[in-house]
């Protein structure tokens, strides 16, 4: 035993005591409690958040409908993270891409809200196909295409940091924002370059009550600003003629398939001062409004709600902007990392209180 110290001594007294009282009160605490959500300081909830999503999945990572069509057809689940994101494996999207193949990979993306495919090495029209497997696609319009106009190409390299390094849903600028993207790693940098994932469901869930309940009806005017600085007026003018610029989407969206609940922003989009009441229309006092925002966007930067998937040469991530936000880490300067995407069209984002 090392010798004690004065301070040593008055710690472990009072270790003692403390323990004793804390215990007393958390038996009280724990008595008084009508559920969970109880035992949850309000500014401490992702462990509360991520204990609703899993016991509404029923306390498992995937169905049992679901594991039994992946053992019968061969297919071994890696789930990353306990609500969110699994790697399915000896499966080949560019063979065979029958109706049992893509509802199986849709329901995966339903329980799991992102799924990922390793050494599928899909040339661009391959990738394309693979999209128009789970509905029309959507060709963007600020950055480069592909041979395939349909292809999105995200390159970073000595030249060009990688810049998409915050946690955002993509293309929520749009009247109707994709139901998800189909992305494929080409070039692969030397260290780094991975893709963090945060489930919105459970996020929802893990927020304070006070802001869960303020942001209920809120929706929020977003625009595609921030691709426009540098550009001729002339230009922009001809864009904003041809795209709308200035959509409302609610903070708290409705899953059209799965009826669960989602905190929806982008902070980069949604213009800070916007928020409004859908019911009555009328909007909030600008400082309010931009307080509520920096209230929301931090809330998918905690470990409890994330995977983190290391990209490999030709893997493939499917996520689903109505469930997840994602942030690429921008950790591999001065290496190149190409990405080639897919995005797949989607319906205008709602808010049903008892969906």
């Amino acid at each position: 035993m090392p010798e004690q110290t004065e301070y040593n001594r008055i710690a472990i007294d009072t270790a003692d005591e403390f323990s004793a009282v804390k215990d007393a009160l958390q038996q009280v605490s724990s008595q008084e409690a009508h559920g969970p959500e109880d035992l949850f300081k309000d500014y401490n909830r992702p462990g509360l958040g991520i204990a609703l999503e899993y016991e509404r999945m029923g306390n498992q990572p995937v169905s049992d409908a679901l594991q039994a069509r992946a053992d019968e057809n061969g297919y071994e689940l890696e789930h990353l993270a306990i609500t969110i994101g699994t790697v399915i494996h000896n499966i080949d999207l560019k063979r065979d891409l029958n109706e049992e193949k893509i509802q199986f990979v849709r329901d995966t993306l339903l329980e799991r809200k992102v799924v990922f495919f390793r050494d599928q090495n899909l040339s661009e029209d391959e990738q394309v196909t693979l999209g128009t497997k789970f509905g029309g696609l959507d060709a963007f319009p600020f950055g480069k295409t592909g041979d395939n106009p349909y292809i999105y190409e995200i390159h970073h390299h000595e030249s060009k940091p990688g810049s998409i390094n915050n946690w955002h849903t993509d293309v929520t600028w749009m009247e109707k924002p994709s139901l998800g993207s189909i992305a494929q790693l080409i070039e692969v940098p030397e260290v780094g370059g991975d893709t963090v994932f945060s489930d919105s469901h459970a996020c929802y869930l893990g927020i304070p009550a006070v802001l869960q309940a303020r942001i209920e009806y809120l929706h929020g005017i977003n625009d595609y600003r921030t691709f426009l600085p540098g550009l001729p007026d002339e230009l922009i003018e001809s864009i904003k003629s041809r795209i709308p610029f200035g959509v409302a989407h609610p903070l708290v969206r409705t899953h059209p398939e799965t009826g669960k609940q989602a905190l929806y922003i982008h902070a980069g989009f949604i213009r800070h001062d916007s928020l409004f009441d859908s019911r009555t229309g009328i909007a909030l006092d600008p400082e309010e409004s931009a307080d509520i925002v920096r209230q929301l966007y931090p809330q998918h930067n905690r470990l409890e709600y994330m995977c983190r998937f290391s990209w490999g040469k030709g893997s493939v991530a499917f996520w689903d902007n109505r469930a997840v936000q994602h942030y690429a880490v921008s950790d591999y300067y001065p290496h190149s990392r190409l990405l080639r995407r897919v995005t797949i069209s989607g319906d205008k984002p709602f808010y049903d209180p008892n969906p």
